[in-house]
C-alpha cells in the first residue's frame, strides 16, 4: 500500500523500515523537517492525502490540531483514504477528530499502541484500534506489519484512546506502588531486590512490574518513556475522569507525584524516575 506518515519521531523511525520491508511504499512529512536518513519526504502534509493510508504519529492534541484541522487538508482526498491516528490523545479530541473526518469524507481510526520504539522495530506492537470494522480491515495490511496483535475495541474511536490512557495510568500507579513498597521494606532491612523477587514470583507477575522493578532496583532511568510524556498522559487520564464527572483519588496522587518529578528537572528521564523521587523523599 501507499503509506503517508505524519511525524518523524522515534516511533516513526522505528516502523518505517518494517513497513518498507513488508513491501509498502512510504512518504514522510514532519513539521520541523527530517534528517538525511529519511526517505521519500514531501514538502507539505497535503501531499500525503494521495496515499492509501496515513499514519499520524505526532506528540499530542495540540500538534495534531495544528496540522490536521488546518487548511492543508485537501477538499478531495484520495478515494478510500484511511487516516489512522496512532498518537496518545485525549478522548475528547478523538471525538472531535472523528466528527471532522466525517465532514472531510475520510475514514478515521484511533489506533494508539502499547510498546516502545524498540518493540515497534521488531513489528511487535500491540495496537488498540477503534473505528469502523471495515476500515480496520482495509488498514490491516499496514497495521499487521508492525503489530504483534491488533485489539479491536469497537466502532467508537475514543474507546481506543481511553484504553491507552487507562493502561498508562495503571503503569504509573504500578511504578509508584513499587516505590512506596520499597520505602517500607528498606526501612526494615529488606532490600528492594529481595522484595521484588518475592512479589514478582507470587502475586504481581506481569511485564510492567518485571520491567520497572529492574529499573528501580538498578536506579537506571535512561529513557524509555520520558517522564514529561508520562505526565501528559496522566493529565489526559484526569481530563477523561473529569469528563465522566469523577475525580479518581489514586490517579490524582500519582499525577501530582509525576508533576513533582518533572518539576525537579527529570522530565527527560524515564518516567520510572518518579520512584526515585518517592524513595528518597
Amino acid at each position: 500500500m501507499d503509506v503517508g506518515i505524519i511525524g518523524y519521531g522515534a516511533m516513526a523511525r522505528a516502523i518505517i523500515p518494517v513497513l518498507t520491508g513488508a513491501g509498502h511504499r512510504v512518504q514522510i512529512w514532519n513539521r520541523s523537517g527530517v534528517g538525511d536518513d529519511a526517505i521519500n519526504t514531501v514538502q507539505t502534509v497535503k501531499e500525503l492525502f494521495n496515499n492509501d493510508i496515513i499514519l499520524t504519529l505526532l506528540a499530542d492534541d495540540a500538534a495534531i490540531r495544528s496540522v490536521l484541522l488546518s487548511s492543508d487538508i485537501p477538499d478531495t482526498p484520495r478515494s478510500g483514504l484511511i487516516h489512522v491516528v496512532m498518537s496518545t490523545i485525549s478522548t475528547a479530541f478523538a471525538r472531535e477528530l472523528s466528527s471532522a473526518h466525517r465532514r472531510f469524507g475520510i475514514a478515521y481510526l484511533s489506533a494508539p499502541v502499547l510498546g516502545r520504539p524498540d518493540v515497534a522495530a521488531n513489528g511487535q506492537l500491540n495496537i488498540l484500534a477503534a473505528g469502523e470494522a471495515g476500515d480496520l480491515f482495509r488498514a490491516s495490511p499496514v497495521l499487521d506489519a508492525i503489530a504483534k496483535k491488533i485489539w479491536y475495541l469497537g466502532r467508537e474511536p475514543p474507546a481506543a484512546n481511553a484504553a491507552k490512557i487507562a493502561a498508562n495510568m495503571m503503569i504509573a500507579m504500578a511504578i509508584e506502588a513499587m516505590a512506596e513498597a520499597t520505602v517500607i521494606c528498606e526501612a526494615n532491612e529488606l532490600s528492594r531486590e529481595d522484595f521484588f523477587n518475592v512479589v514478582l514470583s507470587t502475586i504481581f507477575a506481569g511485564r510492567a512490574y518485571e520491567s520497572y522493578s529492574q529499573q528501580i532496583s538498578r536506579q537506571a532511568f535512561e529513557p524509555g518513556f520520558k517522564a514529561s510524556l508520562g505526565l501528559k498522559d496522566l493529565r489526559l487520564a484526569s481530563e477523561a475522569a473529569w469528563d465522566a464527572g469523577r475525580i479518581l483519588p489514586a490517579l490524582e496522587s500519582v499525577r501530582q507525584q509525576m508533576e513533582k518529578t518533572v518539576s525537579a528537572s527529570f522530565g527527560n528521564r524515564d518516567w520510572s524516575v518518579m520512584a526515585d523521587i518517592t524513595i528518597k523523599g
